[in-house]
C-alpha cells in the first residue's frame, strides 16, 4: 500500500528529528500533501496512528493540502491540475507515481506536453512542535 510506504517514511522521519533536536516528546506535526500526490487520506492517517504507536510518538497530526499547478514549458501557460479530468485508471497511474502525469495531461493553451511541477507534488513535515 503507498499511503503505508509514505506514513513509514514520515514517522521515521519525525522519531529522526526529534532525536536530533532533543524533544521529549512530540505534540502536533503538520504534514503538508500535495494533491498531486492524490493518497487516500483515512488510509495515510490509519498508518500514521499505527506506525506512531511504535516510535512511542503520541502527536497529533494535522494535515494541509497543496493544490497541484503546472506551467508550461513552451508557451508559458499556468494552470491547476483537475483531478476530475482524468478517468480512474490514469488517476491511479498519477496517484502511484505523480511524474507520470506528463503522459497524460497537456497544456491547454498549446497542447503541449512538455510543462513542469509548478507546486503540489510530493509529502513533507511541515513543522513538529515538542516538549520535555
Amino acid at each position: 500500500m503507498h499511503e503505508w510506504a509514505l506514513a513509514e517514511a514520515v514517522v521515521s522521519t519525525i522519531s529522526r528529528i526529534a532525536s536530533e533536536k532533543g524533544l521529549g516528546e512530540v505534540i502536533e506535526v503538520t504534514i503538508r500533501i500535495g494533491e498531486l500526490q492524490q493518497i487516500d487520506l483515512d488510509a495515510f492517517k490509519f498508518a500514521l496512528e499505527q506506525l506512531s504507536s511504535q516510535y512511542s510518538i503520541r502527536a497529533k497530526f494535522e494535515f494541509r493540502e497543496e493544490r497541484a499547478e503546472f506551467r508550461c514549458r513552451v508557451c508559458g501557460e499556468t494552470w491547476p491540475f483537475k483531478k476530475e479530468d482524468l478517468g480512474p485508471d490514469i488517476s491511479e497511474a498519477i496517484h502511484v507515481i505523480p511524474e507520470v502525469a506528463h503522459a497524460f495531461l497537456r497544456c491547454p493553451r498549446c497542447g503541449s506536453p512538455d510543462f513542469e511541477v509548478v507546486r503540489g507534488r510530493g509529502i513533507w513535515i511541515e513543522s513538529i512542535r515538542g516538549g520535555g
